[in-house]
C-alpha cells in the first residue's frame, strides 16, 4: 500500500468524523494488513502504541493537566487578575492588559491553551463586560491570549515535541520564554490601540478598581502572593536543577493542592474526586492520540515517508527563505484542521529532517512549530479556544473569530520574526 493511499484514507476517516486516535490506529494497521511482507504487522503496531506511552517525560503531561484543573477550581486565576488589575486598571487598556498578563502567568502554571481560556475567561469575561467592554471583544482577547498557554513554559505541546524529536524538554521550555513574552507584548499593544480608538467606560472601570484599591496594596499582594509564586516555584525547580520537568509537574500538583485546600480554602476535600475525574477525562483522549500517533509515525518511517517528502520538497524548493515560508504555511493549515498533539507527533518526524537540511536548529523549529499550531487554537474550523470561549459566553464562534483576526495578525507577525530570527528562540540557551 502506497503512502499516498494511507494519507487519503486518514483524511477520509477524519471527514466522516471517526475520532483522531481511532483513525490513526486504522491507518497504522492497514499497510501490514494488505502486505504480509511489510514489517509493521498488527502486533508491531500494538507494541509501538504501548511503547509510545511508556516514557518518564510523558508523566509530566497528566500532572500539568491535574495542576491546571486544581488551580482553576482553586480560583488561582482570580488572584492573579486582581494583583495585575490593581496596578494597571486605571491606565488606558489596563483591564484587557491585565487579562493578557494573567493568561501569561496562568499559562506558566497549566501548560494548556484551552485550560487557560477556561480558567481565566470564566472569571474575567463577565468582569470586562460589566466594565463596559464589548462582549465579543472580551471573549476574543481571552481566546487569543489563551494561546500563550502552549508557548510560555511549562507547555504540554513542547513535551510532545520533545517526545517526537528527542530534544531536551528543559531546553524547549527555555526557548519558549522570549517568544511567549514577545507575543504577549504585541497583544498588549493591540489592546492599547483598540481601547484608544474605541474608548473605554472610565466611570465603570474606576468604580471597580477603587473597590480593589480600598483593600490596600498589602492585602491584595497577600491574597495573590501564593498565586504569583506558583510559576516561580515550578520553573525555578526546573532551571535550578532541583527537579526535572516531570518532577516539577508533580511538585506543581502538590503546590496547587496545598494552596487551594489550606491557604485559600477554595477547594473542599469532598471535591477532590470530581477534580481527579475531570483530569482523567481530559488526559485520556490525549493518551490514546499519543499512543496511536507514535505507532503511525513508526509505520511512516518504515514506509520511508519522511525521506520521500524531504527529497520532494528539497528538489522543488531550493531557496531557504521560500522553504521556511512553505513549512510555516503548511503548519498553519494543519493547525486549522488538526489538534495540536497528533499534528506534532505525526509531522515532527517528517518536517524535522527537511529543516535540519537547511541548518535550522531543532529547538528553533520546535518553537516555530508550536507557535504555528497555537494560531490554530483561534482559527476555524477546529479552533479549540474559540469553542471553549464560546461555551463560556454563548457568543457565536464565527463572531469571536472575526473579532480575533487583528490579534491573530499580530500572532503571525511574531511568527515571522521567530521563523527568521533564530536568536529570539535560542537567546536563553
Amino acid at each position: 500500500m502506497s503512502s499516498i493511499v494511507v494519507f487519503i484514507l486518514f483524511v477520509i476517516c477524519l471527514i466522516i468524523a471517526i475520532p483522531v486516535s481511532i483513525s490513526l490506529g486504522i491507518v497504522a494497521v492497514l499497510p501490514g494488513a494488505f502486505d504480509s511482507s511489510f514489517t509493521a504487522s498488527a502486533s508491531y503496531v500494538i507494541r509501538s502504541m504501548l511503547g509510545g506511552i511508556d516514557g518518564f517525560p510523558l508523566l509530566a503531561v497528566p500532572m500539568f493537566v491535574l495542576a491546571g484543573i486544581l488551580m482553576a477550581h482553586g480560583q488561582i486565576s482570580k488572584k492573579l487578575f486582581d494583583v495585575f488589575s490593581y496596578f494597571l486598571g486605571k491606565r488606558t487598556a489596563g483591564i484587557p492588559c491585565a487579562v493578557i498578563i494573567t493568561c501569561l502567568f496562568y499559562g506558566a502554571i497549566s501548560g494548556s491553551a484551552p485550560a487557560t481560556v477556561a480558567a481565566v475567561g470564566s472569571m474575567t469575561i463577565p468582569l470586562l463586560v460589566e466594565m463596559g467592554y464589548e462582549k465579543d471583544f472580551s471573549t476574543a482577547i481571552v481566546a487569543v491570549a489563551g494561546g500563550l498557554g502552549v508557548i510560555i513554559p511549562p507547555s504540554i505541546p513542547f513535551i510532545m515535541y520533545a517526545m517526537a524529536s528527542g530534544e531536551s524538554v528543559s531546553d524547549l521550555f527555555l526557548a519558549g520564554i522570549v517568544p511567549g513574552l514577545m507575543i504577549g507584548a504585541l497583544l498588549i499593544f493591540y489592546a492599547y490601540y483598540h481601547c484608544k480608538k474605541y474608548g473605554e467606560d472610565k466611570e465603570k472601570i474606576n468604580a471597580k478598581i477603587d473597590e480593589l484599591h480600598e483593600k490596600g496594596f498589602l492585602r491584595v499582594l497577600k491574597d495573590s502572593f501564593f498565586a504569583l509564586l506558583s510559576p516561580v516555584i515550578v520553573l525555578g525547580c526546573i532551571y535550578t536543577g532541583v527537579a526535572s520537568p516531570t518532577e516539577a509537574a508533580v511538585i506543581s500538583v502538590f503546590y496547587a493542592l496545598i494552596v487551594s485546600l489550606f491557604i485559600y480554602k477554595t477547594i473542599k476535600i469532598r471535591e477532590l474526586w470530581g477534580i481527579l475525574r475531570e483530569a482523567m477525562q481530559t488526559y485520556a483522549p490525549i493518551l490514546f492520540i499519543l499512543a496511536a500517533s507514535t505507532a503511525f509515525s513508526r509505520v511512516l518511517t518504515l514506509m520511508q515517508v519522511p525521506q520521500m517528502v524531504s527529497a520532494w520538497i528539497l528538489a522543488h524548493v531550493t531557496n531557504k527563505i521560500i522553504l521556511i515560508l512553505v513549512v510555516n504555511i503548511f503548519l498553519l493549515i494543519v493547525g486549522m484542521v488538526m489538534d495540536t498533539t497528533p499534528a506534532i507527533l505525526i509531522l515532527s518526524p517528517i518536517l524535522l529532517p527537511i529543516v535540519e537540511s537547511i541548518g535550522m536548529n531543532p529547538i528553533h523549529f520546535g518553537v516555530m512549530m508550536i507557535v504555528n499550531l497555537a494560531v490554530g487554537f483561534v482559527t476555524p474550523p477546529i479552533g479549540v479556544n474559540l469553542f471553549v470561549a464560546s461555551s463560556l459566553t454563548k457568543v457565536p464562534v464565527m463572531d469571536i473569530a472575526k473579532k480575533a483576526m487583528p490579534m491573530v495578525g499580530y500572532f503571525l507577525l511574531a511568527l515571522l520574526l521567530i521563523a527568521f530570527i533564530p536568536a529570539i528562540s535560542l537567546f536563553l540557551l
